[in-house]
This record gives structure tokens, sequence and C-alpha cells, in this order.
């Protein structure tokens, strides 16, 4: 009888598990955080909701779609989209607009804007193996400074000069200016015209909603999910894993052994607990890959409504906060009192760094300033706050990142009862969906004695993910989501 162990209790973990489990197989889950959902999860903080950014339920992927109905059901609420970026005391929309965007930043840039995006096309960087090349060819290098380049480099850490174009390509998916403004300025006559979405479904508590649903029914099915049990050591023999050690808060540790293993923590961790220990090439291509991780600030405002968005891409250089959650805009559930007010300050950081690092009493100072220094508030309106701090967020894209990813991948893949799933296992920056897509198909695998998919390959088509077409759309928007470097759902 097949016994799966699964390392990680986030949306891809879970996802495996709640498949298998509902076929009967005997599956163990383990989870180093005291609550599943990985960066997915939901805090409560005294009655309320906080989302660890923002997570929206929105797929193409059938698959994904039926496990989500079928986990939460009526549970989810339809919820209006509205995000805006934040740049010299101004407002743009998100997704970008040709108009708006050219009349805020004024008459003079607007026409450095459109000399710039000629230059560019006369003289386009020959090679486009960074995010500043790739960008730059396609809107100029002035619209690359005012809109790209400042929050990406919050989100990354570095300079746009070392992230590499490969991502660029994946979120932007082949627009220009040009195309921007012409799709503005003449209406198409053509059908099926892509344009983003403009509601997604949310949980009515947020999305941490849909995964401890999902681990009561992991359980209820007779599989388990250890807690607060981080995987310390994994074991093989012969070309396969045997069994994986864990050590809980008490320093006490188990080995649980398997018939098949899936694994969502990072990739990185997972190399370098293997015992026998890998090639020195691999553990080295390992320690040279690097995650971005976050830290929210979240805060209780004694204010009925602060502004109308669901989030806000703060670009402006003169503070280090990126990017603001309404929580009250999602879901009117996530806050308990209508009078208040509860927003999430993301902040991009690493790991062990001095911010990361900074005493909570000095965080909150510093983002009760930065708040009201771009007037969303008043710091004497805060009424309350708590800190999260999210290790591990983000894959960084940073250069050679492909090679050493490849070298990790040709070491794990000759295991052949270990399949990776999710964005930490994969080292991919895929969305929620993608994740869970990966989880379904893991447990597929597993079912069908086969390896029928390869999880590697998930999220790596052409088509933009939060795209649809539709006949007459009302609204000719650029930029599409993610394009400078937002939390994916």
């Amino acid at each position: 009888m097949k016994k799966v162990v699964v390392m990680g209790a986030g949306p891809a973990g879970l996802s495996a598990g709640y498949a298998l489990a509902k076929k009967g197989l005997d599956v163990s889950l383990f989870e180093s955080e005291n609550q599943v959902g990985g960066i997915s999860k939901t805090v409560q903080y005294k009655g309320y909701h906080f989302d660890l950014g923002g997570h929206r339920f929105f797929t193409k992927f059938d698959e994904v779609n039926k496990l989500w109905n079928e986990v939460l059901g009526d549970s989810f609420r339809k919820t209006p989209r509205l995000s805006r970026i934040y740049y010299k005391n101004k407002f743009f929309n998100y997704p970008l607009t040709p108009m708006n965007a050219l009349l805020g930043v004024g008459i003079l840039d607007t026409f450095v804007i459109v000399a710039s995006y000629l230059k560019s096309r006369l003289m386009p960087f020959k090679e486009e193996e960074t995010f500043e090349q790739w960008t730059s060819n396609r809107f100029g290098k002035r619209l690359y400074s005012i809109f790209f380049k400042t929050y990406t480099e919050k989100v990354w850490g570095i300079p746009c000069s070392e992230i590499q174009a490969e991502w660029a390509a994946q979120r932007i998916k082949g627009l220009s200016l040009m195309s921007a403004i012409m799709n503005a300025l003449f209406k198409s006559k053509k059908n099926n015209i892509k344009t983003l979405i403009d509601q997604f479904d949310y949980p009515t508590y947020g999305p941490g909603m849909m995964y401890n649903e999902m681990k009561n029914k992991i359980q209820t099915m007779g599989g388990s999910i250890s807690q607060n049990s981080k995987v310390t050591r994994v074991n093989h023999k012969d070309g396969k894993i045997v069994s994986i050690e864990i050590t809980d808060p008490r320093g006490k540790r188990n080995v649980f052994k398997g018939s098949d293993f899936v694994s969502s923590i990072p990739v990185t961790e997972l190399v370098s607990i293997l015992s026998p220990s890998p090639d020195p090439e691999v553990l080295e291509a390992a320690k040279k890959l690097s995650y971005r991780s976050i830290i929210t600030v979240d805060i209780i405002i004694n204010r009925k409504d602060v502004f109308p968005d669901n989030w806000i891409y703060i670009h402006s250089p003169e503070v280090k906060l990126g990017r603001i959650q309404n929580f009250k805009n999602w879901s009117r559930e996530m806050v308990p009192d209508t009078n208040k007010t509860s927003l999430g300050l993301e902040y991009f950081c690493n790991e062990n760094d001095k911010f990361w690092n900074m005493p909570d009493e000095e965080l909150f100072k510093l983002a009760a300033s930065e708040i009201e220094k771009i007037s969303i508030c008043k710091a004497s309106e805060i009424e309350d706050y708590t800190i999260i701090r999210v290790p591990k967020a983000y894959p960084v894209y940073s250069k050679g990142y492909r090679t050493n990813i490849e070298i990790i991948k040709n070491y794990l893949t000759k295991f052949e009862n270990l399949q990776l799933v999710g964005r930490y296992g994969l080292f991919k920056y895929n969305n929620m969906d993608h994740s869970i897509l990966t989880g379904l198909f893991a447990a597929e695998n597993i079912l069908k004695e086969a390896i029928l998919h390869n999880t590697w390959d998930v999220n790596t088509d052409d088509e933009y993910h939060e795209e649809y077409k539709e006949s007459n759309p009302s609204d000719k928007e650029i930029v599409p989501e993610q394009l400078l470097g937002k939390q994916p759902s």
C-alpha cells in the first residue's frame, strides 16, 4: 500500500494531500509553521483578518476551479477590482491607461517619454538579458524609469540590470507603448480582444479559509497533518527517498517512512538536508539561489473609509513602503467594526538583514510616518497594529539563476519517488493557482503510478494568466498585472 509523505502544507502541498486522501491513500503532511496555507494563509488579530498580501481566486484551469468550489462552495464572494499606482503625490490607474499616465506625468515628461520610446525603436539594446533591457526596448528608457524601475527594485532588492529578462517576458507578454496607445486611440474591429479581469472570487474571511477547510477535509478523510513540524533531514538510498526526519519546537526528532514523497519546502533547503549529501556542485548551486522576504505592518485605523482601492502600489522612492492592501475592500467581513479600516503595509527585504531584524516598535513607527507622508492617513488615527514576517516569499530571478536551478533539477529528478511542487519547491514565481495545479499533478502521477505530468512545466506557456477574451471591452487597459513585481495570488 502506498504511503505518501508531503513536505509543506501550503496551497501546493495541501492540494496534493487533498487529492490523494480523496482516493483513500495513506497521506501525511508536515508543516513547519503553526498554521497551514503558506504565504496564502490568513492571520487573525483581535477579530481582524489579515491576508499576507493580496491573493485573488482567479484561474483558467478547470481542475483548480473545481477544487476551489468543492472545498468552499458558497463561501466565495465576487470582489470588484480596483488598484492604482502612487507616484509623486499622484494616483495613476493600474493597469495603466495611456491618457491617464501621460497626462499625469505632465507635458514635459510626456514629450520625453515619447522621444525616449522613439529612440528605443531606432537604437534598441541589442541583447535582452535583463529586465532593464527588455522593458526599455518596449516602452522606452523614460517610461521604464518612471513606472517600472523604482517599484521593481523595491521588491527584489537588486538593480533591474541584474534581474533576468525571462521574468519580464513572462509577466508582460509582448506589449509595447505603441501597441498600448494604438489600442487606446483606435477602437478595434476585431472580436476576442484581450483585457484583464475586473472582478475575482475571494473567500469571505480571506484565503486562509480555503486552506483551513482543506486541512479539515484531509483529516476527515483519514489523512494526517502535523504543524510545528520542520523537516530537518531527507534520507535516500539507491535513487529513492526512503524517509524524512521531523524536529518539533522542543527539539524532539521523529522519522517517517513512505513510498512516495512530495516536497513544497524551499528547494534550497531540501538540497541542504539530503542525506547522503549531494555533490558539491549541487550544494554550491543551491547557495547561489536566493528568496526575497516581506514584512507586513498591519494597522487598524479609526476611520470608516480611507481609499476605494483593493490595493495601491507605492512607486515613490522617498518611502520604503512597497504596497498597501485595504482588506475591507476585499471583503467587509475581514473587518469586525464597520467604523474602522484595516490596512496591510508591505515591505520587502532579505531574511535576517537589518530591516528584517528591526524591533516591532521601530517598524511600526517607520510605517506610521510613511503612511502619513504619502497622505493616506494620519499616524494619530492608527489605534493598533500587528507585524508579520514572511520569509522566502519570492524566488529571485537574478543573473545565473537558470543555470543553478538546472543543476539542482537534474540532480533531484533522479529520485524516482520524489516530486517537487509549489513556488518554494520549484523555485518558480507561480501564482496561487499554478502552485495548486502542481500539487494536483503530483497527486495524479502517484495515483496513476506514472509521470503523466512534469510539475516543472507548469506556468511556462506564453498566454498571460489574468487576461481573458471579450467581444466589446469597455476599457483599453495596458501593462498586465504583475508587471511591476507584485506578489501574485
